[in-house]
This record gives C-alpha cells, structure tokens and sequence, in this order.
C-alpha cells in the first residue's frame, strides 16, 4: 500500500527536472505513457511542453498529444448544452479514440504508430492527421483535465492540483461552469490520492512536489 510524504517545495526548474528524469528512465528502451492532468487554469498543456523539452535534452523521443484534440463531436459533447459541468465531465472525452489511435499502439509490442490529432472542436470536424512512429526510447507525453480514474494505460502519472480558491481564480471566466465537474472530480476520484505524482501549483513559480512511496 503507497504511504504519502508530505509534501516538499522544489524550485520549478529541479520539478521539471526531477520529472523528467523519472520520464526518461520509465521509458527505458521502449516506450513510456505519461499524463499531466490539471484543470485549464493550472494550464497542463505549458507544463507537458516543458517536460517534453526535458526529456529531449535527454536523448528521449517525445510524441505531445492533448485532450482537447481528442474530443467527441458537437452533436455528442453539447448534447446537454454548451454549459452543463456533468456533460463535461462524462462525456467530453472520446476515450476509445484515444485509447485506440495513441494509448494502445504504445503497448509493448504495439506498432508505436500513433495519431497525435484527431478532432478540431473549432470546425467540428476531423484534423484528416495522418500517423507519426514515436521512436524508442520514446516518451508520450499527454495533458488533459479530468484524466484520472478512467483506467487508461499510462506508466506515469501528474496531477496539477489547485486549491479550491486557486482554482476558481485561474479559471477563464468562459469556463466558470466546469467548475462543479472539478468539484465531483475531487470526491470521486480523489487525483490527489492515485496520481503517481502530486504537484502543488497554486504559485508555479514556487511549487511543492509529493510523490508515492512504498509502505
């Protein structure tokens, strides 16, 4: 059973770091599958683009794929509307589009040929993107929000956590009503407690780090 340290203030150039070192040993010679999850206002996008800047100065190949290129169509996601938080956080997702075109192909064993996009929520319609081979040692480096708990495939795992205040202050004001999905994602899925990796992110530029530990 994991026993949780407490947690303790890194500068955010040894988090990156740390991370990424960690990253880079997971994939060994093959590949590893790693999530930075967060809400948009702890932006895991900026986060992801940083560590994979890490992990090529490592000597690692680095594949980026977000959520947000992998959602459901129109007709499907806004179903209930542009605003209901219970849609956003059930349904948004394609899942086993993600599974299909970029998780599993990373099995070992699989052909490593993934596609890094697949649906443009601008024009509703398909990117047409055509698959790229991640080499090995190779690193997937996905972000998202909402992203634990769903049984994905994945040899590493970071959740951004936000305080309650903090939260609600980062977040867009066009995406204030997504706000109680992250509230029902705390009491359902607790990030805090199965992410492999807890980064406090309140203040980014003064971060705290928590890792799991055997006991």
């Amino acid at each position: 059973m994991a026993a949780w340290p407490a947690a303790r203030p890194v500068t955010p150039e040894l988090l990156i770091a740390e991370l990424a070192d960690r990253a880079a040993s997971l994939a060994g010679d093959g590949w590893a599958r790693v999530a930075v999850d967060g809400p948009p206002g702890a932006d895991p996008g900026a986060f992801a683009d940083e560590l994979a800047d890490a992990l090529r100065e490592r000597g690692r190949a680095v594949q980026r794929v977000s959520t947000v290129d992998f959602l459901r169509p129109a007709s499907v996601r806004l179903e209930h509307g542009r605003d209901d938080p219970d849609s956003y956080y059930e349904g948004w997702l394609d899942e086993a589009a993600l599974l299909r075109e970029v998780l599993r192909p990373l099995d070992r064993g699989g052909s490593g040929e993934i596609l890094p996009r697949l649906w443009n929520q601008a024009t509703d319609r398909s990117y047409r993107a055509r698959r790229v081979a991640l080499a090995v040692p190779g690193v997937l480096l996905l972000d998202g929000p909402l992203l634990l708990g769903r049984g994905l495939p994945l040899e590493l795992t970071v959740h951004l956590a936000l305080s309650g205040g903090a939260l609600a202050r980062r977040t867009p004001p066009q995406l204030r009503w997504t706000l109680p999905a992250f509230d029902r994602y705390r009491g359902e899925v607790e990030p805090e407690r199965v992410a492999d990796v807890v980064v406090r992110w309140d203040h980014p530029s003064h971060p705290a780090i928590r890792t799991a530990a055997a006991g």
